[in-house]
C-alpha cells in the first residue's frame, strides 16, 4: 500500500510503515497472532515516543496488518481510530468462519476500506459487521476492487489505487481531531 502511504503526507498526515518479522524473513505465512500483536504494540509505542510526541497515533493496516492492529487494541493498545485497508473477514470461499468477534468489544472508531470483489470479505457479511458496530464504524466500498483495490480495466496502477484511498482516511481522521 505504498501509494496510500505516499499520498497521506500530502494531506498533512505522517506515516510510519513497518513489516512483520515473517515478511522480513521472506516467509510465506504470517506470524502467529500473539507475535504480530506484540509487534504492533511495540511499533505504536515507539512511534508515540519518537515521532509523534503528543500527537494522536492512528493505526492503519492492510489485510493481516489491520486485523492484528485491531487485535492489539483488544489487548490494550491505545489509538484514537483504526483504518482497515482490505479487512480479511474470512478466508476466500470460507465464509462460515469469520474473524470479527474481537471487534465488538472495542469502542475505537473504525474505517473499513474494501473492494467489492475482495475474496476475503463478501460485501453482505462485512456490512453486517459494520452495522453491528453502529456509529463507531464507517464503511467505504471500492466498486469492483479486489483485495489490493485493483479494478479491472481502470488503467490505474496499484500505487494509484492506493493513493485514491488516502483522502478517505484523511477525512476519517479529521472527524476525530476537530
Amino acid at each position: 500500500m505504498s501509494g496510500f502511504a505516499t499520498a497521506l503526507p500530502g494531506l498533512g498526515i505522517s506515516t510510519l510503515r513497518f513489516n512483520f518479522p515473517y515478511m522480513d524473513a521472506g516467509k510465506k505465512f504470517p506470524d502467529r497472532a500473539p507475535r504480530a500483536v506484540e509487534v504492533w504494540k511495540q511499533v505504536r509505542e515507539w512511534a508515540a515516543e519518537n515521532l509523534a510526541a503528543g500527537l494522536p497515533v492512528f493505526a492503519a493496516g492492510k489485510s493481516f496488518g489491520g486485523r492484528m492492529a485491531s487485535a492489539a487494541v483488544a489487548e490494550g493498545m491505545q489509538t484514537p481510530g483504526l483504518i482497515f485497508l482490505g479487512y480479511p473477514l474470512h478466508a476466500p470461499k470460507k465464509t462460515e468462519k469469520l474473524r470479527d468477534e474481537h471487534l465488538y468489544g472495542l469502542d475505537t472508531p473504525m474505517l473499513f476500506l474494501q473492494g467489492t470483489k475482495d475474496p476475503f470479505a463478501t460485501p453482505q457479511l462485512l456490512e453486517d459487521v459494520v452495522g453491528k458496530r453502529g456509529a463507531r464504524a464507517t464503511m467505504h466500498w471500492i466498486e469492483g476492487g479486489d483485495h489490493s483495490f485493483k479494478t479491472a480495466y481502470s488503467g490505474r496502477t496499484v500505487e494509484q489505487d492506493g493513493a485514491l484511498l488516502a483522502p478517505l482516511a484523511s477525512n476519517f481522521i479529521d472527524q476525530f481531531l476537530l
